[in-house]
């Protein structure tokens, strides 16, 4: 038990040490973070800017992908509807009186539905897609560790186009979509 307490409180202060060391304070003036998340080198902010959270991630930029979706032509089998009327027999029971004097009378009625079934009728060629679009932005630097470099996160088109814009080796945070690319 102790242990355990012993570990997540280290992990805390490691966690601390690390999101201070990536500058998240107004007054160093070598980085401010504008509302986007990307922040512009040299440039001074009078506003105090917001520490990250959990699932962001700081680093600089160093470069940026774009995954374009990747299709092809497939086929497959095409099945259609076939529906055809049909009846079935339904059993009715009323029952009246009790005990010696019970009398039950039965009888049947005839319903009518429709019963449809999918059928294979030939062959469809419709698009697949072998891989969907991605984009991606390459940090160095993440978290502040200058020995974490050239690590890839996946992010959203916005955030993609952001960082794009941004100059080569300024601190940017974002929160990504995935890591690797």
């Amino acid at each position: 038990m102790f242990t355990k307490q012993l570990i997540v409180g280290g992990l805390t202060a490691l966690l601390i040490g690390a999101l201070s060391a990536c500058g998240g304070g107004s007054g160093s003036g070598d980085s401010a973070r504008s509302a986007s998340g990307v922040g512009q080198s040299g440039s001074s902010s009078t506003a105090p800017t917001a520490r990250p959270t959990p699932d962001t991630v700081t680093g600089l930029r160093d470069s940026v992908r774009h995954l374009a979706r990747q299709t092809t032509k497939g086929t497959r089998p095409h099945t259609v509807t076939k529906c055809s009327s049909a009846t079935k027999k339904i059993r009715h029971t009323s029952s009246s009186g009790s005990g010696a004097k019970k009398k039950t009378r039965t009888w049947t009625t005839t319903e009518r539905y429709r019963k449809c079934s999918k059928m294979r009728s030939g062959t469809e060629t419709y698009t697949r897609i072998v891989r969907a679009e991605r984009w991606c932005v390459s940090l160095d630097d993440v978290g502040g560790d200058t020995g974490r470099d050239d690590v890839w996160y996946q992010v959203t088109r916005a955030v993609y186009d952001e960082v794009r814009t941004a100059d080569d080796h300024v601190r940017v945070e974002f929160a990504p979509a995935g890591t690797g690319c």
